[in-house]
Order: structure tokens, then sequence, then C-alpha cells
């Protein structure tokens, strides 16, 4: 039995500079194009590319040492710097931060013991995202129905 490899998300525009991505499960997420510096608290795309390496990896990390002990704490913290350069836009110095904590027993001490690995496994083998961003999957983009409007019968992007 092979497995379902595909993975897809929908983005609709709902309003100007704002998104909402939708799963096939039904499970959304809004979203928007501001800087990330008003009052605007929805996330950004690349704010939503830093919380999916983090969410990945905090997901690895918490199956590892979840099942020895509960933390008292858990925290991720994934940051970076956004530049423009002759390659475009993009995120450079990006660091994947864990700070994790356990009570006082046995198994605390398994966890604590098992944390620095399972971190170093998830960044190297399994995190699905972060694999990603580093190996420079290429993404390919295609043009549907050519940009045309729906009964006016105005040129949109890619029309003759």
């Amino acid at each position: 039995m092979s497995e379902n490899t595909e993975r897809s998300v929908v983005v609709r525009r709902t309003a100007a500079g704002r998104f909402t991505a939708t799963n096939p499960r039904g499970g959304t997420v809004d979203f928007s194009t501001s800087s990330g510096d008003g009052p605007d608290t929805a996330f950004t795309p690349v704010e939503l590319l830093l919380a999916a390496i983090g969410g990945c990896t905090a997901a690895d990390v918490d199956a590892a040492t979840g099942r020895h002990s509960e933390p008292d704490t858990f925290t991720v913290t994934v940051s970076g710097d956004k530049i423009s350069d002759h390659l475009g836009n993009r995120m450079t110095g990006l660091t994947v931060a864990f700070t994790v904590t356990f009570p006082d027993g046995e198994g605390a001490e398994r966890a604590r013991t098992v944390l620095p690995r399972a971190v170093r496994t998830s960044h190297e083998r399994l995190c699905t995202v972060s694999r990603t961003v580093e190996t420079g999957t290429p993404v390919t983009t295609t043009v549907n129905g050519a940009g045309q409007g729906a009964g006016r019968g105005g040129r949109g992007f890619g029309a003759p």
C-alpha cells in the first residue's frame, strides 16, 4: 500500500492584502501582506514560514521527549533576517532556538538526555519544512485560465 505523498493548500484573496489558506480538511489560517510593523496582527507569509519551521521541528521534538516526561515549558523561537539582494527577496540566518524544561524525576531526566538528539534528528532528517528549505527545493509556478475576468471581457495577466 503506497502513501499519498501530495500535500496542498488553497489560498484565496479575501480583501486587499488579506488572504485565507485552506487545507483539504477544511482548516483555515488568515494572513496579510502587511510589513508586520503596523497594527495589523495577522501573520505575514514570512512569519508563516517561520511558524512552519518551528511547528514542524517542535512536533518532532515533543514526540521524542514527551513520551518520557511532560515538559514544564516548551518554546521554540524561529528568527532570521529578511533581505533583498541580487538573488531577490529571501530570508537568511535562520535560527531555531529551543527552550524546554522538565520537572524533577526519572522520566524527566531521560527527556533531558533525549532532547539534544531529538533536536538534531529533527533538523538533520525529520522536519519536512526545514529540510525543504535547506535543500533548496525548486518551486514551479503556473497561471491557470490566463487571468481572464468572468463576463467582463477584460485582459488579465497572460492574456494576448
